[in-house]
């Protein structure tokens, strides 16, 4: 018995080798910080310190962890009503290393850092004098600081654009960087066409830059480009792969015209529509054609991109959340169409498809979970995780308020959900992510708001096993 028993271990053991799965340890995260880092005013301007969800505030380097932030100037009127901070943790928690002197912002200013100690945040001061103005031009700027020496003078670079664009103080932009490689891309919208993009290499010069036009929405009641916003954005050997959402005016004139009826305002957007795009190689500036990943535009729903992970072998992760319908239009339109909100996850496969998973749902018919922002945590070791945020009731009609994480598997098997132990659940956060340079860990980092405190920006490191 003992023999047939080891056999079969065996074949188990050379299967799983075969189709390149690890027998990994068992995780049971562990909080070992939960702190808060600045409180913050609201600017009223159509931003705030997590507007820039796509990129990130977190960065390490090394021992050294870095958060940049956003502080509301209160006498100046929006929409440049903000200048960033840059902070760094210490022995004894958090502390203030410099702050804008001189320049005005509307949104958060992401930070990439990298090992041999290069500190970078993207800022895009306006480049009006009057405080009094609503809006205006502006000019990106990345400010290059030392990890070691944080509070010294930084050098202003100035990316290389493609001719002069009319950059403003909605820039939406996306920063990301190969931690390895030393080099960086940052990217930029202008208006509701296309975003210009700037690539830095290793040795600092600005190599390349062009153009990402946005997919094209010939199936609207006026056919119009699809901005796409709040992406993820990884750089990899030059490799870039860009993922977002629809961010237009709602384009049909039937629920703009309801819509409005419900608001009172001419506008509201549509977040139903999740693109990706790439390109093998930066340096050449061809980026594929786009491929929608989602979409709920049927029955005005909604989706919220979560993030992007490149894994070794190429092959591209990509998880967000889902919301089947507009509650408030659903009588009208969509009667009989049941409400469901998902935490989904695909791999993208030389640019198709290749698999697609709900992690989690809630919904009618479904409970009273509701799956909210995501994360992935890659480790050193190769393994994969999605940190997310619960709300919403359990089966008992308790209402929820929770972190969870679930682990990828090589095989494709999905593990079950682990509750994480924060005192203080995070409902919208950064992490210190490898699209911004930082190193795989199997230490999560988190910065963000908790679902309790939303005018304070907390941070937390949780050990995963």
């Amino acid at each position: 018995m003992r023999k047939a028993t080891a056999a079969v271990c065996l074949a188990v053991l050379l299967q799983s080798l075969q189709h390149g799965t690890a027998f990994t340890a068992e995780f049971q995260p562990v909080v070992e910080i939960e702190e808060d880092v600045y409180r913050y005013q609201p600017a009223d301007n159509g931003a705030g310190p997590m507007w820039c969800s796509g990129s990130t505030c977190l960065v390490r380097i090394g021992d050294e962890v870095f958060a940049s932030g956003l502080e509301t100037l209160g006498d100046v009127k929006p929409l440049n009503n903000c200048r960033w901070t840059l902070w760094q943790r210490g022995p004894d928690g958090w502390r203030l290393q410099q702050a804008d002197a001189k320049g005005r912002t509307r949104e958060p200013c992401p930070l990439v850092g990298f090992a041999d100690g290069r500190l970078l945040l993207s800022a895009n001061p306006t480049l009006s004098t009057d405080p009094d103005a609503y809006g205006g031009p502006a000019r990106p700027e990345i400010l290059q600081f030392a990890a070691a020496d944080p509070k010294a003078s930084f050098e202003i670079l100035l990316p290389k654009w493609q001719a002069t664009p009319a950059f403003s103080e909605h820039s939406y932009r996306s920063f990301a960087a190969d931690g390895p490689r030393g080099e960086l891309v940052l990217f930029q919208n202008v208006g509701y066409t296309h975003a210009e993009w700037a690539f830095r290499d290793r040795t600092g010069q600005w190599a390349a830059c062009g153009r990402l036009v946005w997919p094209w929405g010939a199936e609207y009641d006026k056919p119009q480009p699809i901005r796409v916003c709040y992406p993820n954005v990884a750089l990899q050997d030059r490799a870039v792969h860009f993922c977002g959402v629809s961010d237009i005016i709602e384009p049909y004139d039937q629920w703009r015209q309801y819509k409005k009826q419900i608001t009172g305002r001419d506008w509201d957007y549509d977040f139903r529509r999740l693109f990706y795009t790439w390109t093998p190689d930066i340096a050449q500036g061809e980026f594929h054609e786009w491929i929608e990943i989602a979409s709920r535009d049927t029955t005005c729903g909604w989706i919220q991109p979560g993030d992007l992970w490149l894994g070794p072998d190429g092959d591209v992760h990509i998880v967000w959340t889902e919301r089947a319908t507009d509650s408030r239009l659903r009588d009208q339109f969509f009667p009989g169409t049941k409400q469901m909100h998902a935490l989904n996850y695909a791999v993208v496969r030389q640019g198709r498809v290749a698999a697609r998973r709900t992690l989690a749902e809630g919904g009618e018919g479904l409970g009273g979970e509701i799956p909210g922002r995501a994360r992935f945590q890659p480790t050193p070791d190769g393994r994969l995780f999605v940190f997310y945020y619960t709300s919403g009731a359990d089966e008992a009609g308790q209402p929820i308020s929770e972190n969870r994480l679930i682990e990828l598997h090589r095989d494709g098997a999905v593990g079950g959900p682990v509750r994480v132990p924060l005192t203080r659940p995070f409902a919208n956060f950064f992490t210190a992510t490898v699209r911004g340079g930082s190193p795989p860990l199997k230490v999560l980092e988190l910065l963000g708001q908790r679902a309790d405190a939303s005018a304070t920006i907390s941070y937390a490191r949780i050990r995963l096993w």
